[in-house]
């Protein structure tokens, strides 16, 4: 199946959070693709490329009402701020804070809901195409 007219994709603009700072915005794409109907991204294009972060889409959308997810990725209600949501991104190079509008966030998750329910994730899983893909990678 050609899921690519299905995928979602939100333009949205983050508040980058640094100590002693004002936020400064980064626009970044929030996407929704059920060919991998588990995970949901960020992208960001920078000066040098494009960036992307995958996680699943349960994190983001439990990180709207409570501090879920360890290790790379962490996304939170903002404890300042109820119309808000942090998510925070870790790497060996460095971490950022990002504030977005929970409510953007929230339609974006509804959106990406409309294509593939909760719970039904795995009925759009290609089983033989992914077990093809592992296979060449063994070759």
């Amino acid at each position: 199946m050609n899921n690519e007219n299905l995928k979602v994709t939100t333009r949205t603009t983050f508040q980058l959070l640094a100590p002693g700072a004002a936020p400064a915005p980064v626009v970044a794409e929030l996407v929704y693709d059920p060919e991998d109907p588990y995970a949901v991204a960020i992208v960001f294009h920078t000066g040098t490329g494009r960036v992307e972060w995958m996680f699943a889409r349960d994190l983001l959308a439990d990180g709207l009402l409570t501090p879920s997810g360890e290790g790379d990725i962490l996304v939170r209600p903002a404890s300042d701020d109820p119309e808000r949501v942090l998510v925070e991104l870790n790497a060996p190079t460095g971490f950022a804070i990002l504030s977005a509008i929970a409510e953007d966030v929230a339609a974006f998750l509804d959106s990406s809901y409309d294509v593939v329910q909760p719970g039904e994730e795995d009925l759009w899983i290609d089983f033989d195409r992914e077990l093809q893909k592992l296979v060449s990678t063994i070759d």
